[in-house]
């Protein structure tokens, strides 16, 4: 018999209505996986009960850590994860990021709530569940299954607030390639805030977060990533105080690419330091940036650097 564990966290899988039409999460993992008989031995771990949009990088690392822990078990063959979709890139992102076992670890959630009559709650648990014991699965570390798609976690992101088919890669699974997990810390303790780039954007919201105690900054640039004089100038600050900068894209879709010069292009910023993300959106280049400054080993700022343009560049979200 196969052994799968579920770990749950809440989401709108796992929320039902009240009269107001509000939606919150009450449903537990047992709920949620009714009393069918099947013959899959189903293990449920209720890690937590949130709304994903207040989830935290503490919040992620239980997650990772709960994931963790079931594959403790030689006997289970993989894990499904129920999450809220706000938040599902990022959370998968992190545990892809750590993962160094061949069995499926299989992200899903639902775009209608469990009460709604025409809920894609159990389908999409099911397929999760289909996903995780597919021997082709196995060895392609985690998964996104949502409304009838399976997505590599890295580079995945949610495209629609609406659609039951919510989520979107820009990979074509069979070019992936898996590089070597990055040794796992938790994420909890370190700062990386995102800073928005539109026109006549200034450096209020850099010098903020830096202020703030940022260790390491996002710029959700324009375009295939830029942005201005301004802001460049900010980054070279950052950069020569050893903060690091990431640069990502507003765009929903594409690589980004640093071959605009002027002032405030993306040529402009990596020669300020900057380093390019490539297809990651903004959300999951948090995540991974954090991932490395967490990392002891890198104990000067130049290694992270570093190590976050070569992951940009062989990791299945480069080019």
């Amino acid at each position: 018999m196969s052994k799968v564990a579920v770990v749950t966290t809440g989401g709108t899988i796992a929320s039902t209505r009240d009269a107001q039409g509000i939606s919150r999460p009450a449903i537990t993992g047992a709920d949620l996986l009714g009393n069918e008989q099947t013959d899959i031995e189903l293990r449920v771990v209720d890690v937590m009960s949130k709304d994903s949009s207040s989830m935290t990088f503490a919040d992620m690392d239980r997650v990772r850590d709960a994931v963790a822990d079931e594959l403790k078990d030689p006997g289970l063959d993989s894990v499904v994860v129920l999450h809220g979709t706000d938040t599902m890139e990022e959370t998968a992102f992190l545990l892809d990021l750590h993962h160094d076992d061949q069995r499926p670890v299989v992200f899903t959630g639902a775009q209608r709530t469990f009460d709604h009559p025409e809920s894609d709650a159990r389908s999409n648990l099911a397929a999760a569940i289909s996903a995780g014991l597919d021997m082709s699965s196995h060895g392609r570390g985690v998964l996104i299954a949502f409304g009838g798609s399976v997505h590599p976690a890295a580079g995945t992101r949610k495209a629609d607030t609406c659609s039951l088919d919510a989520f979107h890669s820009v990979h074509d699974p069979a070019l992936l390639r898996t590089p070597k997990p990055l040794p796992w810390h938790p994420i909890s303790d370190t700062r990386v805030d995102i800073i928005a780039v539109y026109p006549g954007a200034d450096r209020v919201q850099i010098d903020a977060c830096v202020h703030a105690g940022a260790q390491g900054l996002v710029l959700d640039g324009l375009g295939s990533g830029n942005a201005n004089p301004t802001i460049v100038e900010a980054v070279r600050d950052c950069v020569d105080a050893h903060i690091p900068v990431a640069v990502t894209t507003r765009v929903p879709s594409g690589p980004i690419s640093p071959v605009y010069g002027g002032g405030g292009g993306g040529h402009d910023l990596i020669a300020a330091g900057a380093v390019f993300s490539t297809d990651l959106r903004a959300g999951q280049a948090r995540v991974l940036l954090a991932a490395l400054l967490s990392d002891p080993d890198l104990v000067c700022r130049e290694k992270v650097f570093d190590r976050y343009s070569r992951l940009a560049r062989t990791s299945p979200f480069g080019q």
